[in-house]
């Protein structure tokens, strides 16, 4: 029978079991799954499948789609806890991933890619809402920076594992897959039995909400998606397609990403408890125009592979500082409309997911560096968004423009 806990009485367990440490723990789990299928995902696809970019387009529209459709948490919590819900799709995302070389076809690929994708999504949205509920305020950048870290930590354990053992013991895709997915099965079961469910102290609604003076964060986040899904989608496809990276190579860049990430994480957390989020956001946005218009020249100029490779690991540091984004919500959301709002964002975060990667598969067959200089123009109406956050916002102080809004009915 499961033992409920309320949130302030949680400092009395042992620190391995308290709210932060399952936290920690999850943060360890997903990304074992996630960015093993994620490291040998555009290797396979043209290996097994023959995947082109318009291909690949279509596998990542597909993968958006349960992203789109996160909003249907808010009627799962109806019946489930956040808490278990949350390990529950670890598991389906553990089990897609370990199953997913067993259907080397475009249907295949995509009906598995499917399913993993709705534990990913589903566990994300739920994760957010508990990120935002269990941590105070003061808190909250650096814990998310040092969560970030583990999870890279974790990531760069099978990124280690890839790399070394992959020619050497001669692996398949299917052992590989098997072992990533399964061990994030194990953590989730874990997490289930060895954690009590823990009573945070405002009730969530349980019903879609859409504010009004939550508008800035809603683009924000529309903006971010659509941005995002250029480099999830183009970017290691690049890395593949024009310059031949293999497996073991692939890896290679990811494992220096991981090194950078564990180190700089923490940092990009106190700096958003310190620049605060406007400063932040808008230093991230800066720099993702100049790396997407780098990436750009990669195409229109003959860059080498040198510099898309350095653009890579760079471009991973400025996406770590979106962290920014949920305190930026936290600080000024009513406390029960944490869990809603999580959904809808990541619904909002979604609906270009969903069309760009197919539309723009096709335009990279056309023209590669159309679609990173597509990807600075967003950055850059990003920045512009983010000059909109004030110095220091809560509810009542969303934007710049509340007092002036505002002054008119005092």
């Amino acid at each position: 029978m499961a033992r409920y806990v309320r949130l302030e009485d949680a400092h009395e367990l042992p620190r391995w079991r308290q709210p932060v440490a399952l936290l920690f723990l999850m943060a360890l789990a997903m990304p074992i799954a996630f960015n093993t299928w994620s490291a040998l995902l555009n290797n396979f696809v043209i290996e097994a499948a023959g995947f082109d970019g318009g291909d690949i387009g279509l596998l990542h529209t597909v993968r958006e789609i349960p992203g789109f459709f996160a909003v249907g948490v808010i009627a799962i919590i109806i019946f489930m806890r956040e808490q278990v819900l949350g390990l529950v799709s670890l598991v389906l995302l553990g089990v897609a991933t370990a199953v997913t070389a067993w259907f080397p076809s475009m249907g295949g690929i995509l009906t598995i890619t499917m399913l993993s994708s709705i534990g990913f999504h589903y566990y994300e949205t739920v994760n957010q809402s508990l990120q935002l509920q269990w941590l105070s305020k003061e808190d909250a950048p650096r814990i998310l920076g040092w969560l970030l870290s583990a999870g890279s930590l974790a990531t760069l354990v099978a990124y280690l594992a890839i790399m070394s053992l992959w020619e050497t013991l001669g692996l398949t895709y299917n052992t590989v897959y098997l072992i990533g997915g399964g061990i994030t099965v194990l953590i989730a079961a874990f997490a289930m039995l060895a954690y009590p469910q823990f009573e945070a102290p405002n009730p969530q609604l349980k019903k879609m909400i859409l504010r009004r003076r939550y508008w800035l964060y809603y683009a924000l986040q529309f903006m971010s998606g659509a941005r995002r899904q250029i480099f999830v989608v183009f970017a290691g496809f690049m890395m593949v397609e024009k310059f031949g990276y293999e497996v073991h190579e692939i890896t290679t860049l990811y494992l220096i990403n991981l090194v950078v990430n564990i180190a700089v994480a923490p940092l990009l957390g106190r700096a958003v408890g310190y620049f605060g989020e406007r400063r932040t956001l808008g230093f991230e946005y800066i720099g993702l125009v100049i790396v997407f218009l780098c990436y750009g020249g990669v195409y229109y100029l003959g860059w080498g592979v040198i510099v898309a490779a350095t653009l890579y690991v760079v471009d991973h540091i400025f996406f770590g500082l979106a962290l920014a984004l949920k305190t930026y919500f936290q600080k000024i959301a009513d406390p029960g409309d944490i869990a809603p709002t999580a959904a809808v964002a990541f619904t909002i975060n979604h609906i270009a997911a969903v069309f760009l990667p197919v539309l723009l598969g096709l335009l990279w067959l056309i023209s590669p560096a159309a679609v990173f200089f597509l990807a600075a123009g967003m950055a850059a109406i990003s920045f512009v968004l983010a000059m909109m956050i004030p110095r220091h916002p809560e509810k009542g102080n969303e934007t710049i423009f509340a007092g002036a809004l505002a002054a008119p009915a005092e």
